[in-house]
């Protein structure tokens, strides 16, 4: 998976925050996060879903029964950056619930079905909805 994401992640610099294979026109932001044992950085790259100037991010692991590391480390050090495109943005990270998370759930779906198929293989977890909201 890091020899992925590490692909992933120089196509993105490289590319002005595009990328091609099965990302391909598909909204990309790269997440930066410390590790909430090791206090590592890392940066994962995700789709995401542009929501009133922020950024909501799903935490699906292609619908794995468990969620990503990722997911665990934004919610104990909430304050981290995101580079969209060529940008650079602070961000503060928080999870939505119920009716909120609910709109962006659905509509993340509807724009993208593989979502969907996520949703059905991580039953019964309900896969975390994160919203990036910009500090600066």
């Amino acid at each position: 998976m890091n020899d992925w994401n590490t692909r992933i992640i120089e196509e993105f610099r490289q590319n002005e925050g595009r990328v091609g294979g099965p990302f391909e026109g598909a909204p990309m932001v790269l997440v930066h996060h410390r590790g909430r044992r090791s206090g590592a950085e890392r940066v994962s790259p995700m789709v995401y879903q542009p929501v009133d100037g922020a950024y909501a991010v799903f935490a699906s692991k292609a619908g794995a029964p468990t969620n990503p590391d990722w997911y665990h480390n934004l919610l104990a050090n909430p304050e981290t950056t995101v580079e969209v495109g060529t940008d650079t943005v602070a961000v503060r990270v928080r999870e939505l619930h119920d009716e909120e998370r609910s709109a962006v759930w659905e509509r993340q779906k509807a724009a993208s079905p593989g979502f969907a198929e996520y949703e059905v293989k991580a039953a019964p977890r309900q896969i975390p909805v994160l919203l990036l909201e910009p500090t600066g």
